[in-house]
């Protein structure tokens, strides 16, 4: 490993056999088990259904504490970023391991803003599509299709080929995934305007039409990039692990992401926010709350409160505790008088901050649960918001693919498993059967 560092070892017996393992000290974080050899000196391999209490890999792009309710781009705590900082300079960072200078972020931004147009043979493919089409499938698709489109930036064994593929869906993403959206509702294809910021960019594309001028106002395209920003990178889950494990075969980098992509569509990972939304709308009125408040603490009602609490963060998601000022502000400006979904859910944000129940278990709102506040006030429809998720964490995606492809030790993966199938047996005529 090239950053760990040996601390001691593991003493490992079994059959009568003993064997020494290593233990790794990463910079901060829980040390690990050195197992590379286990294989070779016992025969035997280590069960650990869903890789929870395995490292795959190094990495120095991202650490979170879920204990602490922590998480960390490149050592920067992900608060101050969301704050102080903007999508663009989150995506410098990920990719380049320090914040730019200010010459190096005016050239990376520009960088990318000569790059948000599409081949225009595309939208020949987006044609291809049925009109009821779900976005998420519409840019896995494309997405996957770009190394159709961009020959010169697939070899993974050229640096500059690397940096021109990372830069291209960085810039493009944006507009896949709002011509997903266009091609969804029948409206024409708006095009990226290069006068326009990251965020403001993509709200203009989403929503522009050809009819009259659309102002994108500066709270929504602020919310926008924060929403970005929190998604953007969370260290080795499935949709990440997915890049990296496609990414270790060589395939081209297209295909990586578009990998990531189609697992992030899966309602357990990616579609969480869709389903905090969905319960929202379920509950309907505010006075329905506390119906579903005794459900979610029945422990015999399969029923339970979407957007609360979080598989790695056993304290408060610290994403969410930006998003919730975002949602305010979002929702100050638009208003949520008229709307029942937002009512419900500033409602159920309050009884679950104060109720016994939900504090002393830990189940605090999620970033799940403010984003799909947030994009709903926005006016994007459900069905769009695992595609922005995919759009916001594709320079995570291109990060992790890029540590993985430079990493001298890197090798295609090969899970094993425990086989409980049929024993070697003969092969018997079927007559005899």
């Amino acid at each position: 490993m090239a950053d760990g560092a040996h601390k001691n070892s593991a003493t490992f017996t079994y059959d009568g056999k003993t064997i020494d393992l290593p233990v790794i000290a990463g910079s901060v974080g829980p040390d690990v088990v050195d197992i590379r050899k286990l294989y070779a000196q016992t025969g035997m391999f280590t069960y650990d259904p869903g890789f929870t209490s395995t490292a795959a890999c190094e990495s120095a792009i991202t650490y979170i504490d879920g204990d602490k309710g922590e998480l960390l781009y490149r050592g920067y705590p992900i608060d101050q970023l969301a704050e102080k900082s903007h999508y663009l300079e989150v995506c410098y960072l990920l990719l380049y391991a320090e914040l730019p200078t200010a010459a190096q972020l005016e050239d990376f931004e520009a960088r990318v803003t000569r790059h948000t147009m599409l081949h225009e043979q595309m939208v020949n493919f987006y044609r291809g599509f049925r009109r009821d089409a779900h976005p998420m499938a519409v840019v896995c698709g494309v997405v996957g299709a770009m190394s159709a489109f961009y020959h010169d930036s697939t070899d993974i064994n050229d640096p500059w080929q690397r940096e021109v593929a990372s830069i291209r869906m960085i810039a493009k993403l944006p507009t896949i995934a709002a011509w997903a959206y266009k091609y969804s509702i029948g409206q024409p294809f708006v095009y990226p305007r290069n006068d326009l910021d990251y965020a403001a960019n993509f709200l203009h594309m989403c929503f522009a039409t050809p009819c009259e001028e659309y102002v994108v106002d500066p709270i929504l395209s602020r919310a926008m990039d924060r929403i970005f920003t929190l998604h953007a990178d969370h260290e080795q889950n499935a949709s990440t692990s997915t890049v990296r494990l496609a990414g270790s075969s060589q395939a081209n980098p297209f295909a990586c992401i578009a990998a990531g992509v189609a697992c992030l569509w899966g309602p357990a990972h990616g579609g969480a926010n869709e389903a905090a939304l969905a319960m929202l709308r379920e509950i309907g009125a505010p006075e329905r709350i506390p119906e579903f408040i005794a459900r979610a603490k029945d422990k015999d009602d399969p029923f339970r409160l979407m957007g609360f609490g979080h598989r790695v963060y056993k304290n408060f998601d610290p994403r969410a505790k930006v998003m919730k000022q975002s949602a305010d502000e979002v929702l100050g400006l638009l208003g949520i008088e008229n709307n029942p979904t937002l009512q419900v859910a500033k409602e159920l944000e309050k009884i679950a901050l104060e109720d016994s129940y939900f504090v002393d278990r830990k189940l605090y709102p999620n970033v799940d649960f403010y984003s799909g506040i947030i994009l709903d006030a926005i006016g994007f429809p459900t069905s769009m918001f695992t595609a922005i998720f995919a759009l916001s964490r594709t320079v995570g995606w291109i990060a992790q693919w890029k540590e993985m492809i430079e990493d001298p030790e890197g090798r295609i993966g090969r899970p094993r498993q425990l086989y409980t199938g049929a024993p070697s047996r003969d092969y018997s005529d079927v007559e005899t059967r």
